[in-house]
């Protein structure tokens, strides 16, 4: 394993660069498909966020778009595309609107959005199906990080229903989800959530981006899964409208991981969209 600044990352393949910012219900592993996929032609590099994955834990505030261009920098790619699914899609447009000439081109998965909130019937949905299955006052624990010991059960419910809700989607079930992407998803969440309840929270400082999104200039390429939770697609529908000649795929039968579950699709997309790139 090797790190930038506490930063785990993998780097495989020679020519323009293709960093891969994960979701924020995973790490690096999400995207081994794309590394795959794309290395034959692009440098490809997957980092992990800080305190997520094999990175290290948080020293102080967190600044996700800075710990990516800190990425780039300590491998000395002065641009690159950027392929961000959930918050990580978020991370990239911030890293795109403070650092323009770095960014080659966009692509936006099943995306995030700094400064946008989250509609309440979505807040409703996720208490009523995911934090219901831990109670309420070992949760609050947890979140602040002075439970002591996390209980593996917890960890295994929350986890679970959190892969239902989000990574199949609301109107979907287990069986819907090819049992590979069942295991590895729910293996990214656990460890997701065993990292942050064993800590205390930090303060995450964003850009807010969405009433900026006027101001990027680099190629995009929107990605939406139709099996998503609907708050999170109406992002898609504003990153599509508010970015000037956005490009939009939407995948049917695809929750909120659509580099994981809808591989040959993603990649047909990345494989076309980056080439068309002026690097």
């Amino acid at each position: 394993m090797t790190r930038i600044d506490g930063l785990a990352y993998d780097e495989v393949g020679e020519g323009p660069a293709v960093v891969l910012i994960h979701a924020g219900i995973a790490d690096r592993r999400m995207w081994r498909h794309q590394c795959d996929s794309l290395s034959d032609r692009y440098r490809v590099i997957s980092y992990d966020w800080r305190g997520y994955g094999e990175s290290a834990d948080p020293a102080g505030d967190l600044v996700h778009r800075e710990d990516l261009l800190r990425v780039m920098d300590g491998l000395g790619v002065e641009r690159a595309a950027l392929v961000g699914d959930s918050m990580g899609g978020s991370y990239s447009v911030e890293a795109a609107l403070v650092a323009p000439d770095r960014v080659a081109g966009l692509v936006l998965i099943s995306s995030g959005l700094s400064g946008h909130t989250w509609p309440e019937d979505m807040i409703a949905q996720a208490r009523e199906w995911v934090h219901s299955t831990v109670p309420a006052d070992r949760l609050a624990r947890y979140r602040s990080g002075t439970a002591g010991r996390v209980l593996p059960g917890d960890l295994d419910a929350f986890a679970r229903a959190h892969v239902l809700w989000q990574v199949a989607g609301p109107d979907r079930g287990l069986d819907d989800l090819d049992p590979e992407v069942w295991e590895l998803a729910f293996a990214m969440m656990r460890r997701v959530f065993e990292r942050s309840w064993s800590r205390r929270p930090v303060t995450e400082r964003h850009l807010s981006a969405k009433e900026r999104l006027h101001e990027i200039t680099a190629p995009t390429l929107v990605i939406n899964g139709l099996a998503d939770v609907p708050g999170i697609q109406a992002v898609s529908d504003l990153l599509t409208d508010e970015i000037k000649g956005a490009r939009r795929l939407d995948l049917p039968a695809t929750g909120h991981l659509p580099p994981l579950e809808r591989p040959a699709e993603v990649n047909a997309a990345l494989s076309s969209f980056l080439g068309d790139l002026s690097w």
